[in-house]
């Protein structure tokens, strides 16, 4: 389950940048967010891996764990954060689009984001890893790879990095290694030094 506790480290990453974004006094936090490509990527990557579990992994494990319904509750918790976290970022996204917009609301979501998705990756992992790792088989787990890896699509070169920023050795290899040759080569000369030149969150003078 290399690829998914990577997605939650980048996850809690970036929510840390989130968090200092929003309470920064020498700049709007509302430019910021609303020019920032981290927080593109970011929510990019959320929609994608929140509708991947939803329409691929929830159900399943719903099939595999249909005669053992206290296992299900945590699914069902699952997909209410899922709804949850989603609407927040929509939330968010129509603040940023609203130039009179009230920063301390946005503020006041940004805290509920990090709060909302911290506690959602800890319940998953907590929870419902365990069910993963008992109830599906290695193939049914490599399809839901397999569908969550194709709804990345023509984003890759964008998300693949970001994914693995600051990730260790070990995890990055395990994950490239899943790629075509081409497309590690790509990845090692052209997506990850494009990725690292960025200034994501507005940084740098």
């Amino acid at each position: 389950m290399t690829a998914m506790y990577a997605m939650h480290h980048a996850l809690r990453r970036e929510l840390e940048h989130i968090a200092r974004v929003t309470v920064r006094i020498d700049d709007d936090p509302r430019r910021i967010l609303r020019t920032a490509i981290g927080w593109q990527l970011f929510t990019r990557s959320v929609r994608i891996h929140h509708r991947a579990e939803d329409d691929m992994l929830w159900p399943a494990l719903r099939r595999q764990l249909a005669d053992r319904p206290d296992d299900l509750v945590p699914l069902e918790a699952m997909e209410a954060e899922h709804a949850a976290i989603d609407q927040v970022i929509a939330t968010v996204d129509e603040l940023l689009a609203d130039p009179e917009a009230d920063q301390v609301r946005l503020g006041d979501l940004a805290d509920s984001l990090v709060t909302g998705l911290r506690g959602h990756l800890g319940h998953e992992e907590d929870a419902v890893i365990p069910l993963i790792r008992r109830a599906l088989t290695a193939r049914q787990w490599a399809a839901f790879d397999q569908i969550h890896a194709r709804r990345v699509g023509a984003d890759a070169p964008r998300l693949l990095p970001w994914l693995l920023e600051n990730a260790d050795p070990q995890t990055t290899a395990r994950v490239l290694a899943t790629l075509p040759e081409a497309a590690r080569t790509a990845y090692d000369t052209q997506w990850q030094p494009a990725h690292a030149a960025l200034d994501r969150w507005c940084s740098r003078a």
